[in-house]
């Protein structure tokens, strides 16, 4: 498996991962709003919008085949951290995000988190900070990992 930046010929792949996989594991759980929220977010050419920005984008590749997407956004925020559910307890997701974190430019990096994604982010180390919140429908838990100064770009 490789890790590597995000290309405009991964947009469709990395839309349908995270289509999918919110689907079946958030969907159910949020309003109307909050689905249309997250299409238009996840959607290619959304996804195209932000790779134009201060946004670091990674996919993890298996065998050609795109399996895996995290954002960071700013260098301080994951913005999006999916795995196809072939894929999923496999290591992906932790193999994605430490590949990120060594581009983040602060010592504290956060999540809006779903809630059903809140134990996997605990799992690779962040905390719960605060009450969870809603923004256009989408319910998050926010939570952020304290890096290591020598771990991140400066």
């Amino acid at each position: 498996m490789i890790i590597r930046k995000m290309e405009e010929k991964d947009l469709e792949a990395v839309s349908a991962i995270c289509l999918a996989s919110f689907l079946q594991s958030v969907a159910d759980s949020l309003s109307d709003e909050g689905v249309s929220t997250f299409s238009t977010i996840a959607a290619s050419h959304s996804f195209g919008e932000r790779m134009k920005g201060d946004n670091l984008m990674l996919v993890a590749e298996s065998d050609g085949k795109t399996v895996g997407v995290i954002e960071l956004k700013q260098g301080r925020h994951v913005a999006m951290l999916f795995v196809s559910s072939d894929y999923q307890k496999k290591g992906v997701g932790k193999k994605l995000l430490a590949a990120a974190l060594e581009h983040a430019r602060t010592d504290i990096v956060t999540v809006s988190a779903s809630l059903s994604s809140v134990p996997a982010y605990e799992s690779y180390g962040f905390e719960c900070k605060g009450a969870t919140g809603e923004s256009k429908g989408l319910i998050y838990q926010p939570m952020e990992i304290e890096l290591n100064s020598s771990m991140h770009a400066k």
